[in-house]
């Protein structure tokens, strides 16, 4: 090698992440030009896009950087804020997250990268992991059936309510019972959905309840206030008055109190964040929701079920998904798609490392700290509001001021209450030294000696915890939670779990509208860091300096990159994005004396989040017809915008359109509903293959949401989490969520619990950003469409393409049409799916938006190498139909229907008429071959019987 003489700018390295993050190299970009028959990316670009659309000027934002200077800015970022030791409760508290459970899951990215478990057979592992968390909610609420996680504490709340209102039918009422003590945030959520749904919701003293005609209701167990309610004569009251009821729980607090559903409460619900994961200024955290027997089938959100495979194995699946919102679109009930499943097997795993006995002995020990520390203020005559607690107490009578000037200078946070109170909130990370500073900063004096005191306490057998609800019933027994106490053998079963699932560090992950795309290490290292990991979404803000100036740095770049002028970072799911969107044009419509606007335009070809998210905020949909080629019919779209004009309240568009191609007329489609008094929402959701190359905000959007989880590169985590972001015009900005804790305002329009939804993820799409810089973005918007259309061109000869642009070209994913195939041989979409596991790959998106399709999005992540295996892959399974075709193979019995093949496949005697060889190694490469853990899953049997707990002891033998 020869010496290297050129100067020193040109062997700066801080132009070399984006050519990592993104596939397609100067050498083997020309060869796939040339495959398609293209000259430069440029030429293909002006086939693809509109023109009119196209920006001009490169993005206002930084040059590429490389991934030392990145983290060390977000260093200096983090270090602006401050870790003070925290006792602000309020649903959020410090804990310990096992080094175990960091290493080997958060951040790992055969856990972090994998997809939503929506082809089981190849997600063995996550299922497993995610029926463990049902379990220990399940076990820890006394409830017959839980979900696999909502977003948060204060959304599963709101879904709590509109749960009671569909399922009530004994009730005509149409109120709905909020305690005074409920958490604040989860109140102003709750309000914020009642509004649109017309609920009125009843505020007051828990027990007070039964003077209401409600036809539910909502109980925190314990209050923010640390008062342990009397739960079962307010669980009786409201079933007295044939009124449902939700208990808000702390799942801790539950290891040494009688659980919810002892008491028959309908819904449990609450966070499991002090399970395990760090707090980070308000999430992600996974909310737990639990119901009884009759309401399994009504509960919100995705659940695990048990089912079976062909062989009669043992094979776990997502359950009833007949219920989501992809297919129930306006009459879902719900809108929710992305859930918290990262952060679920995270506090799924932190109970199977502890147990039951570890478990009690942390909740126990919290409880003893805040007795004593109950014990020293009493001796003190300082006043506690309540005798009845957990790990919360309340002062009254104290110098306010002063005590917060003492707390401050020894680095400590306490919860300063509006009506003059102060509330202290313990956690698994507090110490005897901690009560003695406590004691110490609250009397003004020395402390007690605590080993005296604490003698006193067990002496007296002093407690907070009412003796008739002590915790009596067993929870944590299942084998899962008393075998994997060691590290190394916990170590292996994450292991073993993790190697029954495809993730991105398997293959490319080909699923169209979801955005598989690489999370470089260097992205997802800070959310670890204390900095960003250890800060309380309640902290005094002159603590969060370093947050606040991530998210204006961040919502900087946000602005520049969609043309719109503000963001608010609130919405903690895409689905709450087009909530927290419509909201915003129905409150500035209603500022403008027009909320009787209330008429929503969809195109037939949306996703389903869009019908369902327009209904929760009480608008009416009406279809918008796409014409032959996929594109939305302008002439019915006019026609229905007259028709409907003095109701019109928005549009809500995908653009690229959710059929894979950049629609020629979204200008006019925009301005026909401008004027026709409407607003135009644009889905962000294919956002990707627009960076650097148009932008929403100048071509008509007045909103979008974007999925920080697709387009800027937080994870998918095998279903979540997620971050759904909006931007919005200058005349929609003063309606955008606000939240009553950043705010300091009573009822506040919030949508997510926390102020920033779930902030400790935003490092990963601000060190995206910066380090690809202005073109490295752009550039990778364009590598999107380069692979999407090199897929297309590769597979036409042997697919039906379904949608391409006027010039024949798709935007950055194509639908593949399967509906012929199946018409001559019977083969579907899904025989082909679980096809192509045997071939080493996660399966396209099936059957959306269009039935019997394919959906493929191979993201610029992808190198020509490992395209070429997925065109591959496809190329031999349609030679494979073929010879369904041709009669060599019978359609009910053949590769693709018995797909996918496991080592089991091995070991069986079979008819089959193809060989092992074909069966098991179809791309002939035995080195790297992945395995499906089971066969095809029986969803039918799964539905039929649904079992939602974890399997038998028997299971377990054979581990």
């Amino acid at each position: 090698m020869t010496f290297d003489s050129r100067p020193l700018h040109a062997l700066d390295h801080s132009d070399a992440f984006p050519a990592r993050h993104n596939g397609p190299d100067d050498e083997t970009l020309p060869t796939m030009l040339e495959a398609m028959g293209l000259e430069s990316v440029e030429q293909l670009l002006a086939n693809t896009l509109p023109d009119p659309i196209r920006i001009s000027e490169p993005l206002q934002l930084a040059p590429p950087c490389s991934e030392a200077q990145a983290l060390s800015e977000l260093q200096t970022i983090a270090e602006r804020n401050q870790v003070f030791r925290c006792h602000l409760g309020q649903g959020y508290y410090p804990t310990h997250t096992p080094s175990v459970i960091t290493r080997n899951l958060l951040e790992n990215p055969g856990w972090y990268t994998a997809y939503t478990p929506y082809q089981p057979e190849i997600s063995q592992g996550r299922l497993e992991a995610l029926l463990n968390f049902q379990q220990m909610v399940m076990d820890m609420t006394a409830m017959p059936i839980a979900n696999a996680s909502l977003l948060d504490e204060a959304t599963a709340a709101a879904e709590a309510m509109t749960l009671c209102r569909r399922a009530n039918r004994k009730h005509t009422s149409n109120a709905f019972f909020v305690a005074d003590d409920v958490l604040a945030q989860t109140q102003d959520v709750i309000a914020t959905r009642a509004h649109y749904l017309g609920i009125e919701i009843i505020t007051g003293p828990a027990a007070s309840l039964c003077e209401h005609d409600v036809f539910g209701a909502l109980i925190q167990y314990s209050g923010e206030s640390g008062y342990i309610h009397d739960l079962p004569s307010l669980i009786s009251a409201a079933h007295d008055q044939k009124a449902m009821i939700a208990v808000a729980c702390d799942l801790m607090s539950l290891a040494v109190l009688e659980a919810p559903g002892t008491w028959q409460a309908d819904i449990a619900l609450g966070n499991s964040q002090r399970f395990g994961v760090p707090m980070g200024f308000g999430g992600p955290h996974a909310a737990f929701f639990a119901v009884s027997d009759a309401l399994k089938r009504m509960m919100p959100g995705r659940v695990i079920g048990v089912s079976r495979d062909t062989r009669g194995q043992l094979a776990l699946r997502m359950a009833m998904q007949t219920r989501e919102q992809h297919i129930r679109r306006e009459k879902a009930t719900s809108n929710i798609c992305t859930a918290q499943a990262l952060l679920a097997n995270m506090a799924g795993f932190y109970a199977v490392h502890h147990g039951a006995k570890g478990i009690h002995t942390i909740a126990s020990r919290i409880h003893r700290l805040t007795t004593l520390l109950f014990k020293g203020l009493q001796d003190a005559g300082i006043t506690v509001r309540h005798s009845r607690y957990f790990d919360t107490l309340t002062l009254d009578g104290l110098a306010v001021s002063e005590l917060r000037s003492r707390a401050l200078k020894q680095g400590i946070n306490l919860y300063y209450r509006d009506d003059g109170g102060v509330s202290i909130s313990l956690n698994e990370t507090t110490t005897r030294e901690h009560v003695t500073d406590l004691l110490g900063i609250i009397t003004a004096d020395s402390a007690p000696d605590l080993s005296a005191l604490d003698q006193e306490v067990i002496n007296q057998a002093l407690t907070g915890l009412p003796g008739d609800l002590m915790r009596k019933s067993d929870y944590l027994t299942h084998p899962v939670f008393t075998r994997y106490h060691s590290e190394t053998e916990l170590m292996r079963y994450m292991k073993r779990l993790e190697n029954r699932d495809l993730s991105l560090v398997h293959a490319m992950i080909p699923l169209g509208s979801c955005t598989m795309k690489l999370n470089a290490a260097a992205e997802m290292a800070p959310i670890s860091w204390p900095g960003f990991a250890d800060i309380h979404p309640f902290a005094p803000r002159d603590q969060t300096a370093g947050y606040q100036q991530l998210i204006e740095e961040l919502s900087g770049f946000l602005t520049a990159i969609t043309g719109y002028e503000r963001i608010s970072m609130q919405p903690n799911s895409g689905a709450q994005g087009e909530y927290a969107g419509l909201i915003a044009i129905r409150r500035y419509q209603a500022a403008q004396g027009e909320g009787h606007r209330r008429i929503c335009l969809i195109p037939s070809s949306a996703h389903g989040t869009n019908p369902a998210s327009a209904t929760m905020v009480d608008m009416d949909v009406v279809v918008v017809n796409c014409d032959r080629e996929g594109n939305i019919d302008i002439a019915d779209l006019e026609s229905k915008a007259d028709k409907h004009q003095a109701n019109l309240s928005a549009i809500m568009l995908t653009y690229p359109s959710t059929h894979g191609v950049f629609e020629q007329n979204v200008q006019q489609a925009c301005d026909i509903v401008h004027r026709y008094g409407g607003q135009v929402y644009i889905d962000g959701a294919n956002m990707n293959a627009q960076v650097g190359l148009a932008r929403p905000g100048d071509y008509g959007g007045d909103v979008s949401h974007l999925n920080l989880h697709k387009t800027f590169c937080i994870p998918h985590g095998g279903g979540g989490p997620g971050m759904g972001p909006i931007g919005v015009k200058a005349h929609l900005a003063p309606y955008l969520p606000d939240h009553v804790h950043d705010s300091g305002k009573p009822g506040s329009m919030a949508v997510s619990a926390a102020a920033f939804g779930s902030a400790s993820i935003l490092p990963i799409s601000w060190a995206y950003i910066r380090m690809m810089g202005a073109s490295g973005l752009t550039q990778a918007s364009r590598l999107a469409i380069v692979n999407a259309n090199y897929i297309a061109h590769q597979l036409a000869p042997h697919y039906s393409v379904l949608y391409r642009g006027h010039k024949g070209q798709v935007a950055h994913e194509c639908i593949l049409d399967v509906r012929p195939l199946k018409q001559a041989t019977g083969i579907t979409e899904e025989d082909i799916a679980k096809r192509l596991m045997d071939y080493g790959f996660h399966a396209p998106t099936m059957s959306f938006p269009v039935g019997g399709t394919l959906m493929i999005e191979p993201t610029e992540s992808e190198s020509l190498r490992e395209l070429d295996r997925f065109c591959n892959a496809m190329i031999s399974i349609r030679h494979e139909i073929q010879r369904i075709e041709d009669g060599d193979w019978p359609a009910d019995n053949n590769p693709l229907v018995n797909a996918p093949h496991t080592h089991r496949d091995m070991l069986a005697q079979t008819d089959r008429p193809y060989g092992l060889d074909l069966a098991l190694f179809p791309a002939g490469d035995t080195a790297n071959k992945f395995w499906p853990s089971v066969n095809r899953v029986d969803n039918v049997f799964g539905d039929r019987n649904l079992i939602c707990s974890c399997p038998s002891i028997d299971h377990y033998r054979n581990d």
